[in-house]
């Protein structure tokens, strides 16, 4: 990891949230949770304009404060062949040699154990690597962890432990991640 990324992650606090979001599994875009039919997915920038699509689902977050904060960039996770339900939500920022994830949210059908649908977690987490690629941050991505969920974090995605609840992921475990969700689309992205 580049020194000035470990420098940024201490010297900023960012305040707010930490990400709460269980990865259930990583799949290759998201699954049925009872069939594990996978369905292509793809992640669309909203704007306010989009406050309807937001209210038709119980989000445990105001989303359209996330929409209305300067230098936010919110994405929502949707199916092909379902364009109008999002499944997932997240929240970043573009810091000066990392991606930061504010916050990351399943919805409301896709949480607990009757969840329709699994693989939502991974996705919004290697967007985000992806998003760093893209940037020229070699997939640098940190964000603030529940305690609770830390330990689950280093195992399923490889993310380090920096300081407190600070976590990152580096480059080798986000290349995993978009090779994992974002193979075919990478090529034609990067």
């Amino acid at each position: 990891m580049r020194p000035i990324l470990l420098y940024i992650c201490w010297m900023k606090r960012t305040r707010g949230r930490s990400v709460g979001i269980v990865i259930d599994k990583l799949t290759r875009s998201i699954e049925n949770a009872h069939t594990h039919e996978r369905f292509s997915t793809e992640l669309v920038r909203l704007s306010l304009t989009d406050s309807t699509m937001l209210a038709n689902t119980n989000w445990l977050f105001d989303w359209l404060k996330q929409l209305s904060m300067d230098g936010r960039e919110i994405y929502g996770l949707r199916t092909f062949e379902n364009p109008d339900i999002l499944h997932g939500l997240v929240s970043l920022s573009i810091e000066a040699d990392h991606v930061f994830i504010h916050l990351l949210e399943n919805a409301l059908f896709n949480r607990g154990r009757n969840r329709q649908y699994a693989g939502v977690g991974g996705n919004l987490f290697a967007f985000a690597c992806l998003r760093s690629f893209e940037l020229g941050f070699d997939g640098n991505v940190v964000f603030n962890a529940k305690t609770q969920l830390i330990e689950h974090y280093e195992s399923t995605l490889e993310a380090k432990r920096f300081r407190g609840q600070r976590m990152f992921i580096e480059t080798d475990a986000a290349r995993k991640l978009v090779d994992r969700y974002f193979k075919n689309e990478q090529e034609n992205r990067l």
